[in-house]
């Protein structure tokens, strides 16, 4: 029996259900939703705004290294839904938390989940108002959120809006949480400060909220990389119609140094590690000298690392003159 993977088994189940808006909505960071109401009944005017949801699950077994601690575990659970929502340029306003807790989880543990969900909360202005609790095996956090926005549907980056011309940008440097898993599962060696940063980024991550939030407006597609630089690069392609010629990523100046002392790929670190909750968005050319200026503006980095060529699909690395095909490959549940 053939085994689906994580974007299968998604795409088999849509396709029993017959909602038209799923057509619109589906293989995207976050579900729009237009919704229309009256504002008074005497001028029966109609107010138009669109109803943004995201559902995120977190699973012990697959998703939480042994060192993070509870309350790690609970702000992580938060922060991946978040990081999402600024990918999309919208504000989070509320969600709801079901939890499955482990009978060996004592009230101590318990306690840490109350406190990171409650650090999260003040973190990024998302009220928790409510959800579910249950017994499970293991660890299982399913935090689902929502906002309502003005934004028009077209004014919403989708992953399928890159166009050839296009310049690719980023919102940080790449490497550090690959880097930070191999320590924490391989038991590698790595100078004191970047193994400290590497290690913070996988059990603190901190998503790049008010890149997406100032700049989303001058995005024409844009996605997280949560499930890796590779794949989130491929999504956009893919989605979009177009490949993507990727000439310079932003890295951490030890990479090379633990890469090589550790006698593993640099490339494998950029671009297949995930967990790294940075923006990847195309900009229109006639875009991105505003863009500049307002991130500017804000104090907020932009890193250019590439440019959207016509195509079907694929992803490109040009370095020292040289260009390859990047595989397609970054964390997705059930891969082969």
């Amino acid at each position: 029996m053939m085994r689906l993977n994580e974007r299968e088994i998604i795409d088999l189940f849509i396709s029993y259900f017959k909602d038209p808006l799923l057509n619109k909505v589906r293989g995207d960071d976050v579900v729009v939703v237009p919704i229309k109401y009256n504002m008074t009944k005497r001028t029966n005017k109609t107010t138009r705004m669109n109803f943004v949801l995201k559902s995120d699950m977190l699973i012990e077994s697959t998703d939480v290294p042994k060192i993070m601690k509870p309350w790690q575990i609970a702000r992580k659970s938060i922060t991946a839904c978040v990081s999402d929502f600024a990918a999309k340029g919208i504000r989070p306003y509320a969600c709801l938390i079901s939890i499955g807790i482990p009978r060996r989880y004592s009230k101590k543990d318990i306690i840490g989940l109350a406190k990171g969900f409650s650090k999260a909360s003040k973190e990024y202005k998302v009220r928790i108002l409510g959800g579910d609790t249950n017994e499970s095996k293991e660890l299982i956090i399913d935090c689902n959120m929502m906002a309502l926005t003005t934004l028009e549907d077209n004014k919403i980056p989708r992953r399928n809006g890159a166009k050839a011309g296009d310049l690719i940008v980023t919102s940080g440097k790449f490497g550090y949480s690959s880097s930070g898993l191999k320590i924490i599962l391989s038991n590698l060696d790595a100078e004191k400060k970047f193994k400290s940063k590497s290690l913070s980024s996988v059990t603190y991550p901190e998503p790049r909220v008010e890149f997406g939030f100032h700049l989303a407006k001058y995005f024409s597609s844009s996605i997280d990389s949560s499930d890796g630089l590779s794949s989130s690069l491929y999504e956009l392609a893919q989605k979009s119609k177009v490949d993507m010629l990727i000439n310079k990523i932003p890295t951490p100046k030890e990479l090379c140094d633990f890469a090589d002392s550790n006698s593993i790929s640099i490339e494998d670190l950029l671009f297949f590690g995930g967990e790294e909750y940075e923006i990847i968005a195309t900009i229109p050319r006639s875009n991105f000298k505003k863009m500049v200026e307002k991130a500017k503006k804000h104090r907020i980095k932009i890193f250019n690392i590439g440019e959207v060529l016509k195509g079907s699909g694929n992803v490109f690395y040009k370095k020292g003159g040289i260009q390859k095909l990047v595989k397609n490959d970054g964390f997705v549940h059930f891969a082969r």
